[in-house]
């Protein structure tokens, strides 16, 4: 398959590509899934957009906000100090991404836009409250991420938009993330099922303030699982509640079966998984606390 290549030296430019070809033409971050569709035929665009050439999307800033550029890679996030403490499921999420060269070269945004529901970080900026801004001809506009989000392969980013930004509160006191991931294999894995936690007690580490919930690979999108959420906000984290959690979880859940699990078999791992998540975000702000 041949195709024009195309190396915009700027965001509006890059932007005003994308207009002039419309659904002919796929933007290139990392490559790490537009190449490998393209090579399968699955897609064949007559246009590729590059984005190396343009400054400022490989960005992470840290002011009120967390602001993640579109092209920051999945290793930037395992390297960066700013998630070693309270973002350590970010980490988690990225470190299970493909093999290095991958993560390497496989950005958040593109993680994102291709839209996979078994996608290891998109669960925990889900869990993170995270919105993605998207840039067009008409100007920005920004959606939060479970909205974005539409269906296998499939999100709110119309042709001529660009993914710019991922952006999400910071966290803070008496709160944590965890991400857990079940593969058939340890190393460069899809997800059979994949959990993203993230939890904030109150001032005296006894009761659940705020809880967030999101699954992987159980849906035709990454889901938050709200009841299992709501079931722990305002009690004590103990054991059992968070199995009922758990149970909650997977009944949340709408998974299929394929050649890497059964739909009954996702389900049980959820129930089994969501209380570890939680149970190791209760173990890190307990030893924050200390």
């Amino acid at each position: 398959m041949s195709f024009e290549y195309h190396e915009p030296p700027s965001v509006s430019e890059a932007v005003a590509l994308a207009a002039r070809f419309g659904s002919e033409a796929r933007f290139l971050a990392g490559g790490t899934d537009l190449i490998v569709q393209i090579n399968r035929g699955k897609l064949a665009p007559r246009h590729v957009v590059s984005l190396h050439r343009v400054p400022g999307l490989d960005t992470i800033a840290v002011d009120g906000h967390v602001t993640l550029g579109a092209l920051v890679t999945h290793r930037a996030l395992e390297r960066s100090p700013h998630f070693q403490g309270r973002y350590r499921g970010l980490v988690e999420g990225a470190q299970v991404v493909g093999g290095h060269q991958v993560r390497n070269v496989g950005t958040v945004g593109g993680n994102i836009v291709n839209a996979s529901p078994a996608a290891d970080v998109v669960p925990v900026l889900l869990a993170l409250d995270a919105a993605v801004t998207c840039l067009g001809p008409e100007g920005e506009r920004t959606l939060p991420l479970e909205e974005f989000l539409v269906g296998p392969g499939q999100t709110q980013r119309r042709p001529e938009e660009l993914l710019t930004t991922v952006r999400f509160p910071l966290l803070g006191p008496n709160s944590a993330t965890a991400f857990l991931k079940a593969g058939r294999r340890k190393a460069m894995e899809i997800s059979v099922v994949c959990v993203a936690a993230r939890m904030t007690l109150d001032a005296g580490l006894e009761r659940c303030r705020e809880a967030r919930i999101a699954l992987g690979a159980v849906a035709p999108t990454t889901l938050r699982a709200r009841a299992a959420e709501h079931v722990l906000e305002g009690e004590v984290p103990r054991a059992e509640l968070l199995r009922r959690a758990g149970a909650l979880a997977a009944r949340a859940c709408q998974p299929i079966s394929d050649v890497r699990a059964s739909s009954q078999f996702r389900r049980l791992l959820v129930e089994t998984l969501v209380p570890r998540v939680l149970a190791r975000c209760l173990e890190r702000i307990r030893e924050e606390g200390r």
